[in-house]
């Protein structure tokens, strides 16, 4: 049973720990939401522990500078775990190929950033034909087509490369609106005969980080607080954990009525709907 609640407040009692999206609860693409750098604050000062848990392709530090610049207070979260980080780590456990020489990875991001390579054993390439694997890290679905990312990943699709998808978001917050996301594009190299495992929420690899992290508490006293049915609240329900979906975010102008469409879509429902992140 959903039940709606006015604020945090209601309901931090209840847990020991919480899991917050970034985009569609804490900013959107212009910047943060009104009160949610105070209400991160008060959340903290009550004693729970907090991970922001973020389908990001970027690693963890990058992001969590990015977030004190646009003016939340340091040290009102314990960790910022990205999707990144996860797959990053990943990456590094498995160093090169058997025969010692680095792979090749055709890297997909956002304005060229190469953070998802730095410090790891690869060498990067811009060509499907060559690729070892492709690392999917975000998209720039706001200026290019799906039809651009066809072109490009399908010599590797044909060729049964192996691809990481660092991002599942398939809609993506921007500073005029939605658009398409890396996961969505995960989705394409599927559709054109390739391979995807997926590094992010919903899936199991980020809430093992996040829960050992918080060395592994009782799950029904962890809550999970995102914009997203089928990322944030289905991922929640995976692992166990309480959940919480705002209406801010890629649900904003959803009516009650879509929402229960996604509910039964998904296989699952939030233990509470909270209208914005505020205390």
């Amino acid at each position: 049973m959903t039940t709606d609640i006015a604020g945090l407040a209601d309901i931090a009692d209840r847990y020991d720990a919480f899991l917050i999206d970034q985009f569609g609860v804490l900013r959107d693409g212009r910047g943060p939401y009104p009160g949610a750098a105070e209400t991160l604050v008060r959340l903290k000062d009550q004693g729970k522990r907090i991970i922001i848990l973020s389908n990001s392709g970027k690693r963890s530090a990058e992001n969590d500078r990015r977030l004190v610049d646009l003016g939340f207070v340091a040290g009102s979260w314990d960790w910022f775990l990205t999707s990144g980080e996860v797959a990053w780590q990943i990456l590094k456990r498995e160093g090169r190929q058997a025969s010692g020489l680095p792979r090749k990875c055709l890297l997909v991001s956002r304005d060229d950033d190469l953070s998802a390579l730095k410090g790891l054993d690869l060498e990067r390439t811009q060509w499907g034909e060559e690729a070892d694997f492709v690392l999917l890290a975000a998209s720039e679905g706001d200026v290019l087509p799906l039809s651009h990312y066809e072109a490009l990943l399908a010599p590797a699709a044909r060729r049964g490369v192996p691809c990481l998808c660092t991002n599942p978001d398939k809609v993506m917050l921007t500073k005029t609106g939605t658009a398409f996301g890396a996961g969505r594009i995960a989705e394409l190299y599927e559709d054109i005969g390739g391979k995807v495992r997926w590094i992010g929420k919903p899936f199991t690899d980020i809430y093992d980080f996040a829960l050992d992290y918080l060395d592994h508490p009782d799950p029904s006293r962890v809550c999970a607080i995102g914009d997203s049915i089928e990322h944030d609240i289905a991922g929640a329900a995976g692992a166990g954990l309480g959940s919480v979906l705002v209406t801010t975010g890629i649900l904003e102008h959803a009516s009650d009525a879509e929402r229960q469409m996604l509910f039964a879509e998904h296989g699952t429902t939030p233990d509470f709907i909270l209208p914005k992140f505020l205390w």
